[in-house]
């Protein structure tokens, strides 16, 4: 989409906002990234006090994603409960399942409704809907209105509508699913894990000027995924020393694991066969 057209997509945001609320409020999930974030400054801007953010706290959440999301709200006034929704409290999430994210998301939405009988919505875009999201069959269990794709925005549109609405870096937070996706499928999700995850994760994007890094745990070990200029970018002998260090935290943690590099592949310790994406 062209940049010209973002006001008028804007302004078509804006209509659906009021359409939306009416005279009631509207209830947004908002995780911390570029999507629901952006799509809040908008609810905000659009609706004042009749738009609530609602965002998850949890150990698949990174911190700096709350910190943001309360920065965010503080600096614009926005009306903003944070909450745990109970995931971990579901055996379903900790099984870690093909459409673990399914439950994850029931347990968000069901935590929002009992909050509030405010209209539900959502950051998903259209990128979104071309690949495997179960998270999207809960949405639809719990009546969630998804208003960029009402209106027809992808990922590119949104960060342009992050721009011109003023919210400076955030137009450019690169893509941060939750903590528990750098689990592979089977593996059991565990808060300690993913603390761990998070540091490591931390450790190599501070070592090293990569785009994306990725902790993934495998069943075959601890593989750091970095994109494919930073990969490149780092000898031998330096990506050594990083795995020795990633390993020493995993082992401080109780959980000793051979660490790895690989080129960044987006979901990939997400494993699903064919016949399961319906």
């Amino acid at each position: 989409m062209q940049n010209e057209s973002i006001p008028a997509k804007l302004g078509e945001l804006e209509a659906l906002l009021h359409a939306i609320g009416g005279t009631r409020e509207v209830a947004v999930a908002v995780s911390g990234g570029v999507d629901s974030v952006t799509l809040a400054a908008l609810a905000h801007a659009t609706l004042g006090n009749r738009a609530v953010m609602y965002h998850a706290q949890s150990a698949a959440v990174p911190f700096e994603a709350t910190t943001r999301v309360q920065a965010m709200a503080a600096a614009r006034a926005w009306r903003l409960q944070v909450f745990d929704a109970g995931e971990f409290g579901r055996s379903e999430y900790l099984a870690n399942p093909v459409d673990r994210c399914f439950h994850c998301k029931t347990s968000l939405y069901a935590a929002m409704r009992a909050r509030t009988d405010a209209q539900l919505v959502s950051g998903t875009n259209l990128d979104d809907l071309g690949e495997y999201r179960p998270g999207l069959r809960a949405a639809n269990e719990h009546a969630v209105r998804h208003p960029y794709v009402e209106v027809g925005a992808d990922k590119q549109t949104v960060r342009a509508m992050a721009r011109a609405l003023g919210l400076g870096s955030v137009a450019e937070l690169p893509a941060a699913p939750c903590l528990a996706s750098r689990i592979e499928t089977g593996i059991g999700i565990d808060a300690a894990m993913l603390t761990l995850v998070h540091a490591s994760e931390r450790l190599v994007g501070t070592a090293v000027a990569a785009r994306t890094v990725r902790c993934r745990v495998r069943a075959a070990g601890v593989v750091l995924e970095l994109d494919a200029d930073a990969l490149e970018g780092i000898d031998a002998q330096r990506r050594a020393e990083l795995a020795e260090e990633v390993g020493g935290i995993f082992a401080d943690g109780g959980y000793a694991r051979t660490v790895s590099f690989a080129p960044y592949r987006n979901g990939s310790a997400f494993l699903v066969r064919d016949d399961e994406r319906s």
